[in-house]
């Protein structure tokens, strides 16, 4: 069969013009998207006045528009919007970046309109929007610094009803290609702008107004970032009330500036609770999980520990925090720490923590993940009544792992699993079963009697009894190889 030219620019202009005419006309007569992006290329031969006027009229049909958009008419949308974006963004953007600019914003303002017109659930409108926003810094590199200056200044007033924050990402890229005295300007601009919201008590709960002055302190802090003034960053975050303040971020900043004791100071104040993440490990275990905003203060305290030279108790912190939350990376961090030869103590102290730890399906979790597949192993067998094949998320995995080198132990949570899909009639689940089931068949476990596990034999029959009227899972053992 003959190979296919490769579709590069050389390969088509070689075809001629009349023939990429044809084929352009026939894509056209099919495909909106595409006959709108060919219309805005004509259009570009007049000049970006042309170009200009064609997107003006896109995006005041799009203001004007208020209809839903049915379902099977939502890829069309997509493709009329990627459409409209590409135009602002190519064909006048190649000509005049700031014209393309003016219309790049005005798309993003009507996100929310959009929004409310489609179902997204897809998340490809959003995409669309996101990556408008992304387009802009890119356009804003080829103005005069006086241009970047003055656009940032004019979304300004947008910020505040940027509830979707497509326009705050904008003007923090576009903040981030400003001199200093640009940034001057913007900041006059920002301020002004915060003095006409009122400020927020500690007790407020008005979260439109707290939103409308966070997304501008928020914008008045990148200022400082771009300007290297770590003051003015951390007098921004004091105008917020203080439940809101992120020590964090301002402890960063103070690393970054080699001023340690006053990033102590933020990454240790009192916070709110955060979200918190539970594994399926954490859920067998009736464990409310990790803090992920806890975890990450814990992490930056330890580095501003270690870069203090506060060694000890940086490495006291990583321990203790591994001890809570069986952490391994942290305790690969508290290990790369130690002198030399001191890992193996550590280590044997580490196990030993993990082994007589109150959580067993974290513990597990931990041995599998680490790995140490020999302890892992000893753990299952210390505690083979207790585990519940209802955590499967947690215990299939591990049984996988195990089934090679540690067989005993996987039968053991291998049986949890069919004992729990079988005690519950879980039907739709006696696939797997019968998959456990085969599995265990065929893993050597002749030497379990020590530790009184039924042989394979016993464990069938006793089985069988309990279960014989499951039909459906014995039919699929009589089918499998």
């Amino acid at each position: 069969m003959a190979r296919q030219p490769a579709m590069t620019k050389d390969t088509l202009i070689a075809l001629g013009v009349e023939k990429l005419a044809a084929l352009v006309l026939d894509e056209a007569g099919h495909n909106p998207a595409f006959k709108k992006m060919a219309a805005a290329a004509l259009a570009g031969a007049k000049g970006p006045g042309a170009v200009a006027a064609i997107v003006d009229r896109r995006l005041a049909s799009l203001a004007r528009a208020h209809a839903m958009i049915n379902w099977d008419k939502r890829k069309a949308f997509a493709d009329d919007l990627k459409a409209t974006v590409a135009t602002i963004t190519g064909e006048l953007g190649n000509v005049d970046p700031a014209a393309a600019l003016e219309r790049l914003v005005r798309f993003l303002t009507m996100a929310g309109g959009v929004y409310e017109r489609v179902d997204d659930s897809s998340g490809r409108i959003q995409a669309i929007f996101e990556d408008a926003a992304a387009s802009a810094p890119l356009l804003a590199q080829r103005l005069e610094s006086e241009g970047r200056a003055k656009l940032a200044m004019g979304l300004v007033p947008l910020l505040l009803p940027d509830f979707h924050g497509l326009i705050e990402m904008t003007l923090h890229e576009i903040i981030r290609l400003l001199a200093h005295p640009d940034l001057k300007k913007v900041d006059a601009t920002l301020k002004a702008a915060l003095a006409g919201i009122a400020p927020a008590g500690e007790d407020d709960r008005d979260w439109e107004r707290l939103g409308r002055r966070d997304r501008v302190i928020r914008a008045r802090q990148a200022v400082a970032d771009q300007a290297g003034d770590v003051d003015a960053f951390i007098d921004m975050e004091r105008l917020r009330p203080e439940r809101l303040q992120d020590g964090e971020r301002v402890a960063e900043r103070l690393l970054k500036a080699g001023r340690m004791t006053e990033a102590l100071a933020w990454v240790r104040r009192p916070r709110r609770p955060g979200l918190r993440v539970m594994g399926q490990e954490d859920v067998a275990d009736g464990f409310m999980g990790i803090d992920l905003a806890d975890h990450s203060r814990i992490s930056l305290e330890v580095r501003i520990l270690a870069a203090q030279g506060n060694k000890a108790a940086a490495q006291d912190l990583r321990w203790r925090t591994f001890e809570q939350t069986l952490d391994a990376n942290m305790l690969r961090d508290y290990i790369a720490n130690l002198p030399d030869f001191e890992e193996f103590d550590a280590l044997d102290r580490a196990f030993a923590h993990v082994t007589a730890h109150p959580h067993h399906y974290r513990a597990l979790a931990f041995f599998i993940d680490w790995p140490k597949l020999d302890l892992a192993a000893k753990l299952v067998l210390e505690h083979r009544s207790t585990w519940e094949g209802r955590h499967y998320g947690a215990l299939a995995p591990a049984a996988e792992t195990l089934e090679h080198d540690h067989p005993v132990a996987a039968t053991v949570l291998y049986r949890a699993l069919i004992n729990d899909i079988l005690a519950r009639s879980r039907s739709q689940a006696y696939g797997h079963a019968a998959r456990y089931f085969v599995k265990i068949a065929f893993l050597d476990i002749s030497d379990a009697a020590a530790i009184g596990l039924d042989t394979h034999y016993v464990y069938q029959t006793g089985l069988r009894k309990a279960h014989g009227r499951k039909y459906g899972f014995w039919s699929l053992l009589e089918s499998a190889p």
